[in-house]
């Protein structure tokens, strides 16, 4: 698998998020990063495989294949991609426009895909979302807050081990793979 701590990241847009892809590419390149682009090649792209249901169905597939630990996609708004990479097994993905949003998405959510839009997100704010994904993991900065880690790894499990077929079985109850109690809490450094 290429991971993060290698450096090693996939990347893919359609037409619309083109421009965006290749902003946040080159930045990540000039930071010592080995980008792997699936497309598309330029805006005037015709080529219908690259749609960016058929991107993201391709990257979802890398990730849930394990060739990837991670990717970033883009599209117009960054949902149709996200849609699409999220039909693949073990892909856990988001649609993000901030920094705030991306750090929550991998923090809290362990997000493995982001999508980004490039009607919403400038290249500057692309390649900024672009660091924070990158540079963090599920639970970084959350560490003077009791249970957040195995709160929301715990979630995580749970997507991941979900079967729809033997949830409805159960009468849409969910097997608990485990209990961690969390309470919110504010940040004691945040008003400081």
């Amino acid at each position: 698998m290429k991971t993060i701590k290698e450096k090693e990241i996939l990347v893919g847009a359609d037409f619309a998020g083109f421009p965006l892809k290749e902003a946040v590419a080159e930045h990540l390149k000039k930071y010592g990063w080995k980008v792997t682009d699936i497309g598309v090649r330029s805006e005037q792209d015709e080529d219908t495989e690259l749609m960016f249901h058929r991107i993201g169905l391709r990257a979802g597939a890398m990730i849930s294949e394990k060739e990837f630990e991670r990717a970033l996609l883009f599209c117009g708004t960054g949902m149709g991609i996200h849609i699409a990479a999220s039909k693949c097994p073990g892909v856990f993905s988001g649609v993000v426009e901030s920094v705030p949003a991306a750090l929550r998405a991998i923090t809290g959510n362990g997000v493995n895909v982001l999508a980004m839009g490039a009607f919403y997100v400038s290249p500057k704010m692309g390649c900024d979302i672009a660091d924070a994904f990158l540079s963090h993991n599920l639970g970084d900065g959350y560490e003077w807050w009791p249970n957040f880690y195995e709160f929301h790894k715990l979630a995580c499990d749970e997507l991941e081990a979900f079967d729809y077929e033997k949830y409805k079985k159960a009468g849409f109850k969910l097997e608990h793979l485990g209990d961690y109690p969390l309470e919110l809490k504010e940040d004691p450094k945040l008003f400081q």
